[in-house]
């Protein structure tokens, strides 16, 4: 699934798509569930996180089985959105107009990157929804990202596309920086001015500074300077980043790829702190969902005798920052974690 066209017909493809749409995106945003919920009192409502677990998600020859993953995100989002049909809960989250970017993780290579049976299941969620295929890119900092994970690089618009920033004129980026908090960086065109809603496909995995990599710190794919970030376990960095309209108006939903998952060593696969813990994590509060996976993590760090992240002095404080910021909810008494 995961073809040629020239370079010049693709170029001039993504600048007839993006002009127009920078000011128009937060119009035809649709990310209701994703706002923390207030009650009266001025209390925070529930979040809900869903924990998909299921020995079938891969097969015995070793291979991700597409339909048991696509039933199972299915039925996470209508315990998310509250819907009675797939379809109902899809189209919640988005709109035929929309322009979907799927983040993904592809730093570890094809050992350790989303599966592209999990992405092939988002794709045709969204094309339930009425978004045309050709509206649905995936991306990646680098082609080469892409290609080492299992991904081939799609320029069709005939098709979803698949391509890194870098492929895109001048390296890609915003030609001014943002300053968004502690943070000042360049966006990625593709986040910025290309599509109008974005769904993250990170995987479940130890960070050696910031404690963890799940969603939030996926983002940092998105900046030109990541490597500026990652002072004090990447707090506030992490945080102030996923507060920019370009993540926090965009984002729709958050399908973390843990069927394989790493508890120390990370942010490089390193097979003997690896597990199969075949689940996925999805959800639509970004700081929850983060929560939830960094208590996986923790888990199993307990169970394997490692010290917690916080005694390994890395602790991911930017999850609480977070939600001190009004991203989403870190109280674990608040999250409902939801098996499927």
């Amino acid at each position: 699934m995961f073809i040629k066209k020239s370079r010049r017909e693709f170029l001039k493809d993504v600048t007839a798509i993006g002009t127009g749409l920078c000011a128009s995106s937060l119009l035809l945003s649709n990310n209701n569930f994703l706002k923390p919920l207030y009650a009266e009192d001025n209390t925070l409502l529930r979040a809900r996180v869903i924990l998909a677990k299921d020995k079938k998600f891969i097969k015995i020859n070793g291979t991700a089985d597409a339909q048991v993953i696509s039933k199972a995100i299915d039925s996470a989002l209508l315990k998310i959105t509250s819907s009675e049909k797939p379809l109902d809960a899809w189209k919640s989250l988005f709109n035929k107009n929309d322009i979907v970017g799927i983040k993904l993780n592809c730093l570890a290579g094809r050992r350790f990157s989303p599966h592209t049976e999990i992405v092939e299941a988002i794709i045709n969620g969204i094309k339930s929804a009425g978004v045309r295929e050709s509206n649905i890119v995936v991306f990646e900092r680098f082609n080469r990202e892409l290609q080492n994970a299992g991904f081939n690089i799609r320029r069709r618009r005939n098709g979803f596309r698949c391509f890194g920033t870098d492929d895109l004129p001048s390296g890609g980026y915003d030609s001014k920086p943002l300053i968004i908090g502690s943070v000042g960086s360049c966006f990625s065109k593709i986040a910025s001015s290309l599509c109008t809603a974005i769904v993250n496909v990170p995987v479940l995995k130890d960070h050696d500074l910031a404690g963890v990599s799940i969603g939030m710190k996926n983002f940092f794919g998105i900046i030109h300077n990541p490597n500026k970030y990652h002072d004090s376990n990447c707090n506030p960095y992490v945080a102030d980043l996923n507060s920019h309209p370009f993540i926090k108006d965009k984002l729709r939903l958050i399908v973390c790829d843990a069927l394989k998952a790493q508890y120390h060593g990370g942010p490089a696969f390193k097979p003997q702190w690896a597990w199969d813990f075949k689940g996925m994590l999805i959800g639509t509060d970004p700081v929850a969902l983060d929560r939830v996976g960094a208590q996986i993590i923790e888990k199993k760090r307990k169970e394997v005798n490692l010290p917690s992240l916080m005694e390994a002095g890395r602790e991911p404080k930017y999850i609480h920052t977070a939600a001190s910021l009004g991203l989403g909810v870190d109280d674990p008494s608040l999250i409902d974690v939801i098996t499927v």
